[in-house]
C-alpha cells in the first residue's frame, strides 16, 4: 500500500472567513494575538478532517513584516505561540499527527523583487527554525519565489536536526515556471547537497499546479503539491505594500469535490505529498482523505521510505 502525506488547508484564508476582524497586512500575526482560541480551532478541525501534517500559523511572523508595524517585540512570544496552539490542537484530537515549522517569505508572498542573498537570509531563517525546533517535527519552506530563497531557507534550517520540505510558488500563467522565471529544475539546483527531503509545489491556481507536475516528477525526489483556490493573484498584490487578501477572489470552479478529483490526479501522477492552500479548508481536506481512502492508498505523517521511487 503506497503512503500519501496529507497536509492541512490554508489556515490564513480560513481565519478570515471566521474572525469578526478586518483582514491585516499581518494577519496570522493578529489573528495569534487577537484571538488564539481561533487558531487552535482551525488546527483541530483541520486534523479531524484528515489532516496528518499540520503548519504553524507564524507565515506573517518574521522580523522584517512585524517591525513595519511596530510589532518586532512581539517576534520570539508569537514564535511561541504559533507552536503551542498546534500543538494543543494536536493533543486535543488524539491523533498521530505531525507539526509542520514554518519558513515563509520574509517580506510576503509572491514577491521576487524581495527576494535576498542567502548571507543575509540564512541566520533569520536560522533563527526562526531554532525557535520552532523542540516543537515541530518537519519545516516546510512555503511559497518560496526563487531558488536563492529557497537555499537560504534550508541553509537556515538544517542544523536544527528536522526534515525540510522546499514549497516553491509557481506561475499563475501555468508556464510551470516560478514566479521569478526560473524552472523548477534550476531552482531545486540550488539545493543539490543539501537536506531539501522533499520539493513541492504551492499557492497558485490548479492548472499551474498542473502545470508544475511534469517538472516534478523529473526531479527524482518526494514531491508533492497544494494548490489555492483564488481566481489568480493580481500583479498590484504582489508588487503593493501593506496589501491585504481583501485584493484577492476565491474561484467558484475549486469545489470539494472538484478539489479531491484534482488531489487524486496528482497522487495517481506520482505525489508523495497533498494538501491544500488558501481558500482550501477542513471540507476539502476531508473530501481527499475520503478518497485516499477509497483508492488503497496510506494516510501518512511522513515520506515513505520508498517515496522517491513512486515518482520516476
Amino acid at each position: 500500500m503506497r503512503r500519501v502525506v496529507l497536509l492541512d488547508g490554508g489556515m490564513g484564508q480560513e481565519l478570515i472567513h471566521r474572525s469578526r476582524a478586518r483582514p491585516h497586512p499581518l494577519w496570522s500575526a493578529k489573528v495569534l494575538l487577537d484571538e488564539p482560541d481561533l487558531v487552535r480551532s482551525v488546527h483541530l478541525e483541520m486534523i479531524r478532517a484528515g489532516a496528518r501534517v499540520i503548519t504553524v500559523n507564524s507565515y506573517s511572523v518574521t522580523r522584517c513584516r512585524l517591525s513595519t508595524y511596530g510589532m518586532e517585540e512581539d517576534f520570539v512570544r508569537l514564535q511561541h505561540l504559533a507552536c503551542d496552539l498546534a500543538r494543543q490542537a494536536r493533543e486535543e484530537a488524539g491523533e498521530d499527527v505531525a507539526i509542520a515549522g514554518c519558513l515563509p517569505p520574509f517580506h510576503g508572498s509572491y514577491r521576487p523583487q524581495d527576494v535576498e542573498p542567502v548571507a543575509d537570509t540564512l541566520p533569520r531563517y536560522r533563527e526562526i527554525a531554532e525557535l520552532q525546533a523542540d516543537q515541530v517535527d518537519v519545516f516546510i519552506a512555503e511559497t518560496m519565489v526563487a531558488g536563492e530563497q529557497g537555499e537560504g531557507a534550508v541553509r537556515g534550517a538544517m542544523g536544527v536536526g528536522k526534515p525540510i520540505w522546499v514549497a516553491w510558488t509557481v506561475d499563475d500563467q501555468a508556464t510551470g515556471l516560478l514566479r521569478n522565471g526560473e524552472t523548477l529544475a534550476e531552482a531545486t539546483a540550488r539545493l543539490d547537497g543539501l537536506p531539501a527531503d522533499a520539493i513541492l509545489a504551492n499557492c497558485a491556481i490548479p492548472p499551474a499546479i498542473d502545470a508544475a507536475v511534469a517538472p516534478l516528477r523529473a526531479l527524482a525526489r518526494p514531491w508533492g503539491v497544494y494548490a489555492n483556490g483564488f481566481t489568480g493573484i493580481p500583479e498590484a498584490f504582489a508588487q503593493g505594500a501593506g496589501v491585504t487578501v481583501d485584493m484577492l477572489s476565491a474561484s467558484g470552479d475549486v469545489t470539494v469535490a472538484a478539489y479531491a478529483a484534482m488531489a487524486r490526479h496528482w497522487v495517481e501522477q506520482g505525489a508523495a505529498i497533498i494538501g491544500g492552500c488558501c481558500e482550501i479548508g477542513p471540507a476539502h481536506i476531508a473530501a481527499m482523505a475520503e478518497m485516499l481512502r477509497d483508492a488503497g492508498y496510506e494516510i501518512g505523517k511522513g515520506l515513505a521510505p520508498a517515496a522517491a521511487e513512486v515518482s520516476q
